[in-house]
């Protein structure tokens, strides 16, 4: 493995955010929603496991998209654009589904109200070595989440309809989780898998180099960079979004958010029981002179990523740009076992489907 395929298998494979059911058992809650569906038939069409969960009110006709979303870490260096990427990654994980966000709920978890607080990139160690940072009290940091959350929403037009506070968190890194509700646009709700060999990736939105955790823990960049808030962006690739899906034509549809086009590509392929071709030159800069790497596993935001059959290529793209956004084909699925990502001609990184016991042990050894 290079260290590019070390730094998102590890994301992929062995890094939580990606791998909830190994602290969490699935199986349960499955028994659980299944004793459930007995009172309440057909009520639950999309559980755990994709973007979002997408549900039926019984005697209600229309169909409902939830999702919860937390950007507590982050809110340590960045805390307003943490806690609106948070609300606008939870709104994009309902759009994904063929969803127009509506309500959010938010808990914001933080020190006492008059404890101090390092903001900036050494906010974690408690000390500012760089120079760059800022104290404040946890109070003027709560406002400053606050006014992230409510930036956003106004944003996107989403209603703010409640929340929790506690202030009895003695941890460095305060919390900020948020649910947001939509209802469904199109005709049934679209889910993340891939479905066919020889569909068409078209990536919606701009790529930047902000949004590097993943490759910050691999030791490929010197200091973390939250992802920036979008929020006319965000505005503008959901809108284009819905434009997409009203032609019909979307078979398969994804958020791009840890680990970028790398996790959502994988993601997609593996889960369909596929494999894919990405090329990172067809991808939509925001910022010049983006490494391969940063192109293939940043988290920046306001992006989607949806699939087509070839013939409907041009009819998708052009229902994308109708609304201004930058869509391009990117890649690919195909009948293999792995995702390959190559850039200029040259191979960037080879991921495979089901890694070798021994690549296993190496991600964990990392």
């Amino acid at each position: 493995m290079n260290t590019i395929e070390k730094a998102l298998m590890h994301a992929l494979f062995v890094h939580l955010h990606h791998n909830i059911d190994k602290a969490i058992n699935f199986k349960a809650i499955d028994a659980l929603n299944k004793k459930v569906g007995k009172l309440f038939p057909k009520a639950l069409l999309v559980g755990p496991g994709d973007d979002a969960a997408a549900f039926k009110f019984p005697g209600v006709k229309e169909t409902f998209v939830g999702k919860m979303e937390s950007h507590c870490s982050p809110c340590v260096p960045r805390p307003y654009d943490a806690a609106a990427t948070g609300a606008g990654g939870a709104m994009r994980d309902v759009v994904a589904m063929g969803a127009r966000p509506l309500f959010l709920m938010n808990f914001i978890g933080t020190r006492p109200l008059k404890e101090k607080v390092i903001v900036g990139p050494c906010g974690f160690t408690g000390k500012c070595t760089c120079g760059k940072c800022v104290e404040m009290t946890s109070g003027d940091r709560v406002n400053l989440m606050v006014k992230g959350l409510r930036d956003m929403c106004n944003a996107m037009d989403v209603y703010i309809v409640g929340g929790g506070f506690s202030t009895s968190f003695s941890d460095i890194v305060p919390a900020v989780v948020v649910s947001v509700f939509g209802k469904l646009v199109s005709s049934k709700p679209l889910t993340k898998p891939a479905k066919s060999a020889g569909d068409q990736i078209i990536l919606i939105g701009r790529t930047g180099n902000d949004g590097n955790d993943t490759l910050y823990r691999a030791g490929l960049v010197d200091e973390m960079r939250p992802a920036v808030a979008l929020f006319k962006d965000e505005r503008l690739i959901m809108e284009s979004a819905l434009a997409v899906f009203r032609t019909g034509k979307i078979k398969a549809c994804s958020d791009l958010g840890a680990a970028g086009i790398g996790a959502a590509v994988c993601e997609s392929a593996r889960y369909g029981g596929f494999g894919a071709h990405v090329d990172l030159t067809k991808v939509p800069l925001r910022v010049k002179g983006l490494s391969p790497e940063e192109i293939m596993i940043c988290e920046s935001q306001a992006r989607m990523a949806v699939q087509v059959a070839k013939k409907d290529v041009d009819l998708v793209l052009k229902a994308a740009r109708s609304k201004g956004a930058k869509a391009e084909v990117i890649g690919e699925i195909n009948k293999d076992d792995k995702e390959v990502f190559e850039y200029k001609g040259k191979t960037v990184a080879v991921i495979p489907n089901h890694p070798t016991q021994a690549q296993m042990d190496e991600l964990f050894k990392g």
